[in-house]
């Protein structure tokens, strides 16, 4: 509107907040986009980029154990953590620039600093303020830390990116997809790593198979599991820090990692005052199409804590954007949504987990298949790979699918299409597998287990 500076003001430029400024520029709003941070959010700086990359480096030490079954001869082989560090840090400023130039191609005016609303069509960064007809709140999440005595000597995953010095002993305190990743990341680079978790088993929400199975295998790598256990204080000595557990056991590292869970970021941006309802943990309270209690003003990403996966806030940005600018009233679609955890072994899943399935459908088949990879025979590694669906009996209709095992999220990305397109198991059992692969275990379950 001509009366307002922009038609969009975005407070965020994440995954989500940049694909709704560009795609509402492309319908041809006046867009601006506010960051305080760098460019790209958490998944590009300090989450599934770089997470990822570390991930590839950590592996490489069972790849070179692996060789030697298949007539390889190793040399002498070290790690340079520094080395890994500015490889690192050179493709994040990579994306970085590309995340720029997208939104200065599409026109989108960038603006550096902290933004604050003033009220629903006002945002203020440095005391000056720009009006907006629509404002997007897309400022992601932050690690949280518990109230324990010593908490001051703890990182997160935000810190664990930028390490000067690699730890020699490594503590991770926490029972989510991070914790499990950083385990297998510090252990793969060489750390002797321990993963406390309070409950009786990691990973809650995915499939108790696969987290089960995951379980076995850190411990069988040579990761120090511990579940039902909780850390009461942290100390630093003169040989590094000392946690406390609530049994008395006391665990020594060089770093202790917390992965016990993240916040949405909306304090401070003067959401109160302008009438923006909030729920409990702090998330934004958005309808169906990601409006919230007050109409100019709409959130996506992790600051609503819907879905917390970035290829959900981007989906969610788009929709956002054909909604408001592309006369396409857009809500966005969170069924069936596929996730992986990069651990080691990966575990990649789409759809309902067994117990979900149980709840939802008078009854379930359950088809399983637990095996060792074909690569591993002579390897003489025991790893196990896991695969698992689950069909509800009376339509025939597949409404879950887990894997455990490498490379378990290119598999059931493929996968996901099919459930997502309301696949049968008779039409799982109609496609060829491609042989020998461990996908293929997807097209051959023929029997139900018990």
């Amino acid at each position: 509107m001509p009366g307002y500076d922009f038609d969009l003001f975005v407070i965020g430029a994440g995954s989500g907040g940049v694909r709704a400024s560009r795609m509402s520029a492309g319908y041809g709003a006046r867009v601006a986009i506010a960051e305080e941070r760098d460019l790209g959010g958490t998944c590009v700086n300090l989450g599934c980029i770089p997470k990822k990359l570390f991930v590839y480096a950590s592996h490489y030490q069972e790849d070179f154990e692996d060789a030697r079954g298949f007539g390889w001869s190793v040399g002498t082989r070290s790690f340079d953590w520094p080395t890994l560090l500015e490889n690192k840090n050179r493709e994040i400023a990579r994306l970085n620039e590309i995340y720029r130039s997208l939104l200065d191609d599409q026109g989108v005016r960038r603006i550096e600093g902290h933004a604050r609303l003033l009220d629903p069509h006002t945002v203020e960064i440095a005391d000056q303020p720009f009006t907006t007809e629509h404002i997007l709140i897309a400022t992601g999440s932050w690690p949280s830390l518990p109230e324990i005595p010593g908490i001051e000597h703890a990182i997160t995953s935000n810190e664990a990116f930028h390490l000067k010095q690699f730890p020699e002993r490594v503590l991770i305190v926490g029972g989510g997809y991070i914790a499990a990743e950083f385990a297998g990341i510090f252990h793969g680079l060489g750390a002797r790593t321990t993963q406390l978790y309070r409950g009786p088993l990691f990973l809650r929400g995915f499939d108790d198979d696969m987290r089960a199975g995951l379980a076995d295998e850190m411990r069988r790598k040579g990761i120090d599991l511990r579940f039902d256990a909780s850390v009461t204080q942290i100390e630093r000595s003169d040989t590094g820090l000392v946690a406390t557990l609530e049994d008395g056991d006391r665990l020594y590292a060089d770093q202790i990692l917390y992965a016990t869970g993240r916040r949405p970021l909306t304090a401070d941006l003067g959401l109160e005052a302008a009438g923006v309802e909030l729920r409990d943990d702090g998330a934004i309270a958005v309808d169906a199409f990601s409006r919230s209690n007050i109409p100019s003003i709409w959130a996506i990403g992790d600051v609503t804590d819907r879905i917390n996966l970035t290829p959900v806030a981007i989906h969610e940005g788009m929709a956002l954007a054909a909604t408001l600018f592309d006369e396409r009233p857009t809500e966005p679609d969170h069924a069936d949504v596929p996730c992986a955890v990069f651990s080691q072994p990966a575990i990649g899943s789409v759809g309902l987990t067994e117990a979900e399935a149980r709840a939802a459908y008078d009854e379930i088949d359950v088809f399983r298949s637990r095996f060792r990879a074909l690569k591993h025979t002579l390897t003489g590694q025991e790893e196990r790979t896991v695969i698992k669906l689950l069909v509800d009996r009376k339509s025939d209709r597949v409404v879950g699918a887990h894997m455990l095992g490498p490379e378990a999220a290119e598999i059931v990305q493929g996968v996901a299409i099919a459930i997502k397109c309301g696949a049968t198991k008779a039409q799982f059992d109609a496609t060829i597998g491609i042989h020998p692969t461990a996908a293929e275990e997807f097209v051959t379950l023929r029997e139900p287990v018990g």
